[in-house]
């Protein structure tokens, strides 16, 4: 029998007076009462009980001795309730992790709301541009954004996906000229993210037709902050490409304009992770869960702020795509009506 069980037979004993009615309340047999105080007065090497066939009495070192157990176990039996109401209660600290731009744009704001809610919970964010080794380094939830997940024994929660814009100053633009398509970026100093979800020294880029699109080429200037990036951005070092919530900022009050509207950078996936489903803790569950509701709301806002902002950028690049297809399709007119006419001369001269 373990000392703990031991323990709780011998307060039994002591608060009922007798070992019968102790085993009773134990749903024990008398003998098995007995035997767990004498483990006790052979493991501690010291009598707790004075007994006789009549009567029974504590010695003096059995009256510390049930003293201390009444503390020892009421301490566990309280453990044992916060334990078990850490599964329904949300509350206490809650560690997170997020990504540099993410945590600070997307995490951080939900963060605030999620304690509006849940005020019993305290957050401890760590925002770093490396992800942790979060069961070694005791974090909760870790909320990253990637192209895919490594294989782990993380769980995961797919929460929404994200990509960047390519952007670039007004002043910059009026001195090297607006790139329509893809490949006229190779014309253009084109500056670099230096990210773990990025791949290194490209642009993977999506057309409107579902089309792919690589760039590739040397950078005068990389950096691995999406903050630092817009900035150089701002002063017309180049082109580059940053996430819509550091882009729309610059997008509202006219220092950025949004190069090739109609493409965007390789598409990212935006999950939650965190140790395990079983016993989950109420904070980290209730965290997860609203980040699964609040994640594709705020995704969904921005997209739309950055469609009402891109609408007279993409007629403009429309139209202009519409006056190339108008002109080119004149040009084969009057192609064709030349051939037309050659084709006519030629037999008036037979005949």
């Amino acid at each position: 029998m373990d000392t703990l069980r031991n323990m709780r037979v011998f307060m039994r004993v002591v608060e009922s007076g007798s070992f019968t009615r102790a085993a009773a309340s134990e749903t024990m047999t008398t003998a098995q009462v007995s035997r767990a105080v004498t483990d006790l007065e052979s493991r501690l090497r010291t009598r707790l009980l004075n007994r006789t066939t009549r009567r029974m009495s504590l010695t003096e070192a059995g009256e510390r001795y049930f003293q201390s157990c009444k503390r020892i176990l009421a301490d566990i039996e309280q453990a044992e309730a916060e334990a078990a109401a850490a599964q329904a209660n949300p509350a206490g600290k809650l560690r997170v992790y997020g990504g540099t731009s993410f945590g600070q744009h997307y995490v951080m704001p939900l963060i605030a709301r999620y304690q509006q809610h849940l005020p019993e919970v305290s957050v401890d964010l760590t925002i770093a541009q490396q992800m942790p080794d979060i069961i070694e380094e005791g974090f909760d939830v870790a909320v990253v954004v990637a192209a895919e997940l490594e294989d782990s024994a993380l769980i995961s929660q797919h929460l929404g996906s994200t990509a960047a814009i390519l952007c670039a100053s007004p002043a910059y633009l009026q001195s090297r000229g607006v790139p329509r398509s893809f490949d006229d970026l190779a014309a253009h100093t084109c500056l670099h993210l230096t990210d773990a979800s990025l791949p290194a020294g490209q642009w993977v880029s999506e057309g409107p037709l579902g089309e792919t699109f690589r760039h590739t080429g040397v950078t005068p200037f990389q950096v691995n902050n999406p903050e630092a990036l817009a900035l150089a951005i701002r002063e017309g070092m180049g082109i580059g490409p940053l996430p819509v919530p550091v882009a729309l900022p610059g997008l509202a009050d006219g220092t950025l304009v949004r190069v090739l509207p109609t493409h965007t950078l390789q598409k990212l996936n935006i999950y939650a992770l965190y140790a395990s489903r079983r016993y989950l803790d109420a904070k980290i569950r209730t965290f997860v869960e609203f980040l699964r509701e609040k994640v594709p709301l705020v995704l969904a806002e921005q997209e739309a702020a950055l469609t009402a902002r891109d609408a007279p950028v993409r007629r403009q690049a429309e139209a202009h795509a519409g006056s190339h297809g108008s002109h080119a399709r004149e040009q084969s007119r009057r192609g064709r009506s030349g051939r037309q006419l050659h084709d006519q001369e030629r037999l008036r001269l037979v005949n």
